[in-house]
């Protein structure tokens, strides 16, 4: 017989050969490893599957391949799958369920869009005009790396504290304890936040002095009803501060009037002058520059409070420092002159939007009473959780975790500033959650000015780095700058990053 003409049937040898050249990718959003660059098949993956959680091909609660199925079908090494799955584990947007395998756990926001349906273009963002919902329309804008500041790591999210605490709180509460509530606050979260306060604050107070709310901006709302029946329009903010604030504040019917901050925190001198009533401050770690108001300023502002000023202590990042002693909170210093705001955004996660306000005896009851008008209280189960973690100790041992995680971020943040932004000055590296970085300007613009840190944000998330330009919190013009934020993501992204707008900054300079 003649040897056979036919193609070769499937399981031949040349047949394996020919479809194994041809099948390497998955089903699995039809990933085809032959467009993964040379040496960065990691990167690409994990590219891959961001993209997906953005636009909701994986929305949470989908469940990825096993590594090593994965692995086969992509022919690459078990070790590529993992480490791409880590990096999106580290970023809180997928986990581990055992058994349950690996599991999107949360999402990004969609982009906001204009009336036509298109995306509103990054760069519009940052124009002097669009600073009203500029942050948040910023956030909600898919990007590779947010070096966004104001996040704390919320991949580490205590779970398995937070869950033991929740059981045993369903185990202990009454049916009762399913009613309203206390709009003050549960009397178990606010005996916890005496003893956290007191114990990591230097503050004394009694539990009857804590009013619960859903975090500072809450508590900016509550106090902006008393100080308008008191007939208060004017506040002094700092400056650079908080544009998130300011702009809370505006929205309540004040006029923010800027005081300059410096080396030694807010200018009291210049706050006597600007003859605001009440002044917002951020005296352990001020947003953004990091500095500490020093002893003299501390002295002089609680004479002005004395005189009838009105202090609120936003006590921003107290809890994160790594190279410098703690710093007590100037409620510890003058209790009947100082109202006191401070939440566990920063420490647990924003979403929880739980805080406390303490505030004179005198202005109390009209608190609890503004508070009571606005929402009735907060939830009972996330207060009563809260107490618990409080008081066994687990928040503190979450501090301390978190801290060393920071740390270690901030360290990756400082050696890539050096490296990929030569010349830059780095302030607030001591504590907190971010840094500020200035820039001098070499190049002249239209305008006559140097380089605008608007234009550098818009570059920086044209490349795929979201950034806040050190403008949209000032009030009054001074030099270009980023806030950086470090705590939120992973060491190999900050790097990532820093070199972006290490990129995105020599193109500006060459007029690119």
């Amino acid at each position: 017989m003649g040897r056979s003409t036919e193609p070769p049937v499937e399981g031949s040898k040349n047949s394996h050969a020919e479809t194994d050249a041809a099948a390497v990718g998955s089903d699995f959003l039809q990933l085809d490893i032959g467009q993964a660059p040379p040496g960065g098949r990691t990167a690409w993956l994990a590219d891959r599957l961001r993209s997906a959680i953005a636009d909701g091909r994986l929305p949470v609660g989908a469940r990825l391949p096993a590594s090593r199925v994965l692995a086969q079908e992509l022919r690459v090494t078990r070790g590529v799958v993992t480490e791409a799955y880590r990096r999106l584990a580290e970023t809180g947007q997928i986990a581990g369920r055992g058994r349950g395998g690996t599991v999107v756990v949360a999402a990004p926001a969609a982009p906001s869009r204009r009336a036509g349906g298109e995306a509103e273009p990054g760069p519009a963002l940052f124009g002097a005009a669009d600073r009203e919902g500029a942050v948040d329309m910023l956030r909600t804008l898919p990007c590779r790396i947010d070096l966004s500041p104001g996040v704390p790591d919320l991949a580490a999210f205590p779970r398995t504290g937070w869950l033991r605490a929740e059981r045993a709180v369903l185990a202990g509460v009454t049916p009762a304890d399913f009613g309203y509530g206390d709009p003050q606050g549960a009397p178990a979260l606010r005996r916890a936040v005496v003893g956290w306060l007191a114990r990591n604050r230097g503050i004394r107070a009694d539990p009857d002095e804590v009013v619960v709310v859903a975090g500072v901006a809450q508590a900016l709302s509550l106090l902006g009803r008393l100080l308008r029946q008191d007939g208060i329009r004017r506040i002094a903010v700092e400056d650079p501060g908080s544009l998130g604030a300011r702009q809370q504040l505006e929205y309540g019917g004040f006029t923010t009037v800027p005081v300059p901050v410096d080396s030694g925190g807010l200018d009291v001198g210049a706050l006597r002058a600007s003859g605001a009533g009440a002044v917002l401050l951020t005296p352990a770690h001020q947003f953004p520059t990091g500095v500490v108001l020093d002893g003299e300023r501390r002295r002089e502002l609680l004479s002005w409070a004395a005189e009838g000023g009105v202090v609120i202590e936003d006590d921003y990042d107290a809890e994160h420092r790594y190279d410098r002693p703690p710093v007590p909170a100037l409620r510890s210093l003058l209790p009947d002159g100082v109202c006191y705001a401070g939440s566990v955004s920063k420490l647990l996660a924003p979403a929880l939007r739980v805080g406390w306000l303490l505030v004179p005896p005198g202005r109390r009851d009209a608190v609890v009473t503004a508070k009571r008008y606005a929402d009735l209280g907060n939830g009972i189960l996330t207060q009563l959780v809260l107490a618990r973690l409080m008081d066994s100790g687990e928040l503190e041992r979450h501090l301390r975790h978190v801290r060393q995680r920071h740390r270690r971020r901030r360290d990756v943040m400082l050696r890539a500033i050096e490296t990929h932004l030569p010349g830059a000055r780095v302030h607030g590296a001591a504590a907190g959650l971010h840094l500020m970085v200035t820039f001098d300007a070499p190049r002249a613009d239209a305008h006559g000015g140097g380089f605008r840190d608007t234009d550098l944000a818009a570059a920086a998330l044209a490349r795929g780095v979201k950034v806040h330009p050190l403008s949209w919190h000032r009030i009054t013009p001074g030099p270009p700058g980023l806030v950086l934020g470090y705590a939120a993501g992973p060491a190999h992204e900050i790097d990532e990053g820093v070199a972006a707008i290490g990129e995105a900054l020599r193109a500006l300079h060459l007029g690119e």
